[in-house]
């Protein structure tokens, strides 16, 4: 059963045993297994998204294991068709560098041990890039290729990685340029998958939204951004000049 709903066997029992609580997607993912009717499937799918909301502390991810978190949405993207990423504050994991997770990941304080399982398996993910029958597209803002996550050099190398990665077939990647006037707020980031779930992180917490009507506003959110960005050699033009400023720079870190 816990192979079939692609969770643990110890998730699904405490579930089982009411000291976990269920999230939306888990339980379509127990409802799947079962096999039940689509009747049944469509009341408790609803009753789990009643509460349209469910967020987990970061400091509880940690302490379940932060490399265990990137096994669970490399579960979640191996079964997905369609990502939606906006990111206005760092490159996506999905398009980062092993520098650049490194970098990003020491804000969690984690063992040598666990850092090195974590950066694993944020590459692990990246497999998804290749594959096919899936629809990847990832809005960045400007200063996302500006910020210095790590040493000029470094950050030269990422921007390659991001025009490497654009001119993969089902991959798109857009960047909104300063210099266009906006309609609306880059908030936080976040990630529409299937057009049924978001995840949201913010400081302190992961935010999963399921409500449908929730769900639409991120929706909207992204094809506004989608609407304005740079694209194709457009987007590559902006990011080889960035990225060529920070190779005439003398490294001085």
């Amino acid at each position: 059963m816990a192979r079939s709903a692609l969770m643990s066997p110890s998730k699904l029992s405490k579930i089982e045993n009411g000291k976990l609580a269920v999230g939306a997607t888990d339980v379509e993912r127990i409802l799947s297994a079962i096999g039940v009717s689509d009747e049944v499937k469509a009341e408790y799918s609803e009753a789990a998204r009643a509460s349209a909301t469910e967020a987990t502390a970061w400091r509880l991810l940690k302490r379940m294991g932060v490399h265990k978190g990137q096994l669970a949405v490399k579960a979640h993207e191996a079964q997905m068709s369609s990502l939606r990423l906006f990111q206005p504050a760092l490159v996506p994991g999905l398009l980062q560098t092993p520098e650049y997770i490194r970098a990003v990941l020491r804000r969690h304080r984690l063992s040598d041990d666990a850092l090195t399982r974590t950066i694993n398996g944020r590459l692990e993910r990246q497999t998804v890039l290749y594959g096919e029958g899936k629809s990847l597209r990832f809005i960045v803002t400007e200063p996302v290729l500006r910020w210095r996550i790590v040493p000029p050099q470094m950050m030269a190398a990422q921007l390659d990685r991001l025009l490497f990665v654009s001119r993969l077939a089902h991959v798109d990647i857009r960047v909104v340029p300063l210099e266009i006037p906006q309609n609306d707020i880059a908030n936080h980031a976040f990630v529409i998958r299937d057009d049924r779930v978001v995840t949201v992180e913010t400081v302190h917490a992961e935010v999963v939204v399921t409500d449908p009507r929730d769900v639409g506003l991120y929706v909207d959110k992204f094809a506004g951004f989608e609407r304005v960005a740079l694209s194709g050699d457009g987007m590559r033009s902006l990011v080889e000049g960035i990225r060529d400023d920070f190779l005439r720079e003398r490294e001085t870190w």
